[in-house]
């Protein structure tokens, strides 16, 4: 057995916090050959896992890692973009960072293929895109799921809703209300639907169907997950399979992390055909950009009736919208509103 894969037996073995496995790593390698230069060492360290990013995913306060290069690195802490001291010894470094995380996973990144998406051991999702996709050289997003709050007391302690807000969800989840959550990218809809399904108990059986497992359903739960296509380009597990699955497994709820395509018209289906109180997110600024924005997205998918079949059907289906919106470095539950008889009726605002 060469040096190398007796170090990372031993990390292995080892069960290393990954906040040091670079530097585990780097003094095995001084350990198994002292004499080489410092450099080796080094260059090991950078070699394991996601070299020299680990550090920062270790660190509980950052939720995203951007890798505009391989010496311009930032973090976003507490809502605050900032630069860090990291760096890469070379654009093909974080190439190789990227394949050796994907790889295992059946995915592939290269010029035929110059961009991935990926969720990590640990729950993050990695996107990265390389030339000729990039003008700038390879460029990686990390988006970590951070959140310790997973019930509604939680949010508001955290001042992300409040007491009435907080009142409000309860009684729409005791209630069974089919609810879509909306807002922007980062705006915490994740956190919020997972402590919605907090307030669900344990006496219904919930299905949720996410491109990467964040949520945290409960005891009588069945988890399923998306998969995009692998190396081959064959393999794709798409949202809307798995949400005509979900309807077969006998769910009391149906919940889908994030409705981004023809998975709507299934959704709002399964909202009308005796699966209340299921729920899911959209991407959108307001309640009423959600039913446009959910509307445009069931018309995408295959053998999607005529737009006022899914108009009307979307209107009796939804039973109220939850925007939350990014305000400084917080999140907030901004808005709750009932969806009535084609119309949107603000039930509280803050």
């Amino acid at each position: 057995m060469d040096g190398v894969a007796r170090i990372v037996e031993r990390l292995v073995d080892a069960g290393v916090r990954r906040s040091d496995l670079a530097a585990s790593a780097r003094s095995l390698a001084r350990e198994e050959a002292p004499l080489r230069p410092s450099a080796d060492a080094e260059a090991l360290g950078a070699l394991v896992g996601l070299g020299p990013l680990e550090p920062l995913l270790a660190d509980d306060s950052v939720s995203d890692v951007l890798v505009n290069g391989p010496d311009d690195v930032w973090v976003e802490r507490s809502g605050v973009l900032e630069p860090v001291d990291v760096a890469f010894p070379d654009a093909q470094a974080v190439v190789a960072m990227v394949e050796r995380v994907v790889s295992p996973l059946g995915l592939r990144i290269d010029r035929a293929s110059p961009a991935v998406d990926a969720r990590l051991p640990d729950g993050s999702r990695l996107h990265a895109l390389i030339p000729p996709a990039s003008v700038t050289g390879p460029v990686v997003a990390i988006r970590r799921f951070t959140s310790a709050v997973r019930d509604l007391d939680g949010l508001v302690r955290t001042g992300t809703a409040t007491e009435e807000a907080a009142a409000m969800l309860r009684g729409l989840v005791a209630d069974r209300a089919n609810l879509l959550v909306c807002g922007g990218t980062g705006a915490g809809k994740t956190t919020l639907l997972d402590a919605l399904l907090g307030e669900t108990g344990g006496g219904e059986r919930i299905v949720t169907v996410e491109d990467a497992a964040e949520l945290h359903p409960g005891p009588h739960a069945v988890r399923l997950e998306g998969r995009p296509p692998n190396a081959e380009g064959v393999g794709e597990i798409t949202l809307r399979v798995l949400v005509r699955h979900a309807l077969r497994l006998r769910p009391d709820r149906i919940v889908v992390g994030e409705v981004r395509s023809g998975e709507a018209l299934d959704l709002i289906q399964a909202m009308s055909t005796g699966h209340a109180g299921s729920m899911g997110t959209v991407h959108a600024n307001g309640p009423a950009e959600a039913m446009w924005r959910l509307e445009t997205l069931a018309l995408t998918g295959d053998g999607a009736p005529a737009p006022e079949a899914i108009r009307r059907q979307l209107w009796s289906a939804v039973d109220a919208i939850v925007h939350v919106e990014r305000r400084g470095a917080g999140r907030r539950v901004a808005t709750i509103a009932d969806v009535e008889e084609g119309d949107l009726c603000e039930r509280g605002a803050w």
